[in-house]
């Protein structure tokens, strides 16, 4: 089965630590949790309590108590909600994962459901399935049948070409976006597992 702990590093390599960029629709973020988005997050206690220290966020980045919250947080906001603890490809699992935390997971699931629908050879293969953004038992049937005659590198390239359309869209639309282009585009890869 798909490991949570691959998934989570990758997509930590690319969310950074603390950022506050009033240009930027998230605001205040802490390793890629949003502020705007996730107001509830308990962590937000412990880094307004460290942002009166000269240090931070230094100090923030070396608390164990964050970091578990941190790690928490995306296992259930993100992890749970593909059921990637039945995943049994990596590579899919963490594509849905770093996917779903950057455009949302409901975005993720369509790009799945998208490429699994167009994958099947009008339904030869197995029958299409509602693209809905929600991961239940139709889409992990499919993504079974799927897997059992074809290697994942067909459905990673029809997810990772939506993912793509999906930043230069938001480019084209808002060039103000255009600084986030080399950042968004590194996650647009294959080569994650």
């Amino acid at each position: 089965m798909a490991d949570f702990n691959e998934a989570y590093l990758m997509t930590l390599d690319f969310e950074g630590g603390y950022n506050n960029d009033p240009e930027d629709a998230g605001g205040e973020t802490y390793k890629g949790i949003s502020r705007v988005y996730f107001p509830d997050w308990r962590g937000w206690v412990f880094i307004d309590a460290y942002k009166s220290n000269p240090r931070f966020p230094e100090t923030a980045y070396n608390d164990g108590t964050i970091d578990n919250m941190v790690e928490t947080f995306y296992k259930e906001h993100f992890w749970n909600l593909f059921w990637g603890d039945k995943l049994s490809d990596q590579a899919i699992a963490n594509e849905l994962f770093d996917t779903g935390v950057n455009q949302g997971v409901h975005t993720a699931i369509e790009y799945l459901q998208k490429g699994l629908n167009v994958l099947n050879r009008n339904q030869k293969n197995y029958p299409d399935i509602v693209v809905d953004g929600v991961f239940g038992n139709n889409t992990l049937s499919a993504l079974k049948s799927y897997l059992v005659i074809n290697n994942n590198s067909f459905l990673l390239k029809v997810m990772n070409i939506l993912q793509g359309a999906h930043y230069i869209e938001k480019m084209t639309e808002s060039p103000l976006q255009e600084r986030n282009a080399f950042g968004w585009l590194k996650r647009v890869t294959i080569t994650k597992n």
